[in-house]
């Protein structure tokens, strides 16, 4: 473990001293509603307002006034304590996320994402094998956990069994994981999150607004493509030309420093998979393709339930959008299945149930971190403050005259650094979003595109940060390679990934939004601000 001097000295010491002395994120929530509070009062007593820019007073046919209104008001003081359940459970991350972990649960426990992610990297030729674990890794983020877990230690062994350092291996599969967060071939579950907290974060302001989860689907499909390079220059060219050649210990030396048989402690992680083992694999994949069929014709098929055939070109397919979160979840959920049924890790439905219910109680903290967020998205909402911020933010924007894509880009730095101190992506979003959403909006700038470029700078950081929950143990998997490999080890090794990584994103968000190219189906960089006319806020 790393010395009590190796945490405290430098930069990344002071991260971790100020990090530390951080509440929990629940109580972030709770300490800025009672802030809410107080600015609430206050501006409604000094009548803070500002001219919403698309509504007009039907009584006096001027452009409507949106007042501050204080939280401690009957009314709000009452919608507060009659409404609580239905804050809590309309909370649209919520859903999201709840609805896509049944399936996740499932894949993940009956073994799925596990022998995937092993049979992706145990066979890669030696020459492919960087970016063949990155991009398993950066693939991996649809497992969730269980790609920290399996994968970041098992490409640390195959890295070894390959001749290379295996901390190379375990740097490169941690900077995919985790570096690249939000970079995939696929929508998953942080699609589900993150979007259902832009939703919230809009119908607070603006009224009710649908999210479609594929809106960054070509985005961190091109995230994976410019990330993956990234990671493999850096893992080759910099970090394993530094670690030196590997020299595992022999046996009697491991003897000698008190750990026998640890040079062969991570084998059983590589052993090549079991007939059983491919055998769920391909009947996962039928199953994965049972799901892609079913939605095909659910789309085209008679009747085109998934297509809205009365609505204008661009709302035809919002049907089929909103049906993802649950598309995802029969997709992870009948693979898991498949697979579970085939190799024995599923024996009836009771197992089945049993896993679901466990992937529910992995979530327990999320939704107590829901509740407090909840409660401060829909508080700002009533108090008018988020309308009035983000009309007033984009006036001051407007009058700096900054080009889009510089001000996606100093959001996607703002983000980075706020991720130093704030680890978790939902609760930073949840701060954030209230305000940047509404603010880009009125400036033309998409829901979806906003979201995007917080994905960037949320990402690029996790991997510096010994705030990240998962630092100790990737720390802990390097020592078992190299003893004194400390926490400062770590950081310094990474921060290569993680400024590469950055700039890499920063240059994609810019160009992006400078050449105006969709972010995923039916999601562009613009959008038209007249279609937010009438702020949520209404007498309650």
């Amino acid at each position: 473990m790393a010395t009590a001097a190796q945490e405290q000295k430098g930069f990344l010491g002071w991260i971790e001293r100020t990090g530390n002395k951080l509440p929990d994120p629940v109580f972030i929530f709770l300490y800025l509603i009672g802030a809410l509070i107080v600015i609430s009062v206050v501006a409604s007593l000094f009548n803070w307002s500002a001219i919403h820019p698309a509504e007009i007073d039907e009584a006096t046919g001027a452009p409507a006034i949106i007042s501050a209104t204080s939280l401690l008001s009957p009314e709000n003081i009452q919608r507060l304590w009659v409404e609580m359940p239905a804050t809590f459970t309309h909370f649209h991350p919520l859903g999201y996320v709840l609805v896509v972990m049944l399936g996740a649960g499932v894949a993940e426990r009956a073994g799925l994402f596990g022998t995937a992610m092993r049979g992706g990297v145990r066979n890669a030729p030696k020459f492919l094998l960087t970016p063949i674990v990155a991009l398993v890794a950066m693939m991996g983020n649809l497992a969730a956990d269980a790609a920290y877990v399996v994968l970041i230690p098992l490409a640390g062994v195959i890295f070894a069994a390959a001749g290379r350092h295996p901390i190379a291996g375990i740097a490169a599969a941690f900077a995919g994981v985790s570096g690249g967060f939000s970079a995939n071939l696929l929508p998953g579950q942080l699609d589900a999150l993150l979007f259902g907290i832009t939703e919230a974060a809009i119908e607070a302001v603006f009224g009710e607004w649908q999210a479609n989860i594929a809106g960054n689907w070509y985005f961190i499909a091109a995230m994976l493509v410019v990330f993956l390079p990234v990671i493999w220059f850096v893992t080759d060219r910099i970090i394993e030309p530094r670690l030196g050649r590997y020299v595992p210990p022999t046996e009697a030396q491991a003897t000698a420093a008190g750990h026998p048989g640890e040079v062969v402690a991570d084998e059983a992680a590589d052993t090549p998979l079991t007939a059983q083992e491919r055998k769920g694999l391909g009947r996962a994949g039928l199953a994965a393709l049972f799901v892609i069929a079913l939605w095909t014709f659910f789309t085209i098929g008679p009747g085109t339930p998934l297509i809205d055939e009365t609505a204008s070109a661009e709302a035809r397919l919002s049907p089929f959008y909103r049906s993802l979160v649950a598309g995802f979840f029969m997709l992870f959920l009948l693979s898991g299945w498949a697979y579970g049924k085939t190799t024995g890790t599923i024996g009836n439905h009771r197992d089945l149930v049993k896993m679901m219910s466990e992937s529910m109680a992995d979530l327990a903290y999320y939704l107590v971190l829901a509740f407090a967020a909840a409660h401060f998205v829909a508080m700002f909402g009533w108090s008018n403050l988020g309308l009035i911020t983000a009309v007033h933010g984009a006036d001051g924007l407007r009058s700096m005259a900054l080009p889009a894509p510089l001000l996606l880009g100093m959001i996607v730095l703002f983000s980075a650094l706020l991720n130093l101190f704030v680890g978790s992506a939902s609760a930073k979003w949840a701060l954030l979003a209230p305000v940047l959403v509404p603010m880009l909006i009125l400036l033309g700038i998409s829901p979806e595109m906003s979201t995007a470029a917080y994905r960037v700078g949320d990402s690029a950081t996790n991997i510096i940060t010994p705030l990240m929950v998962y630092f100790p143990l990737i720390l802990i998997f390097c020592q078992r390679w190299q003893k004194d490999f400390g926490i400062g080890s770590l950081a310094a090794m990474m921060l290569p990934y993680s400024m590469a990584m950055l700039a890499a994103g920063l240059v994609l968000v810019v160009g992006w939004v400078a050449l105006d190219v969709p972010l995923g189906p039916g999601a562009g960089v613009h959008i038209d601000t007249a279609a937010f006319t009438s702020p949520a806020a209404a007498a309650p």
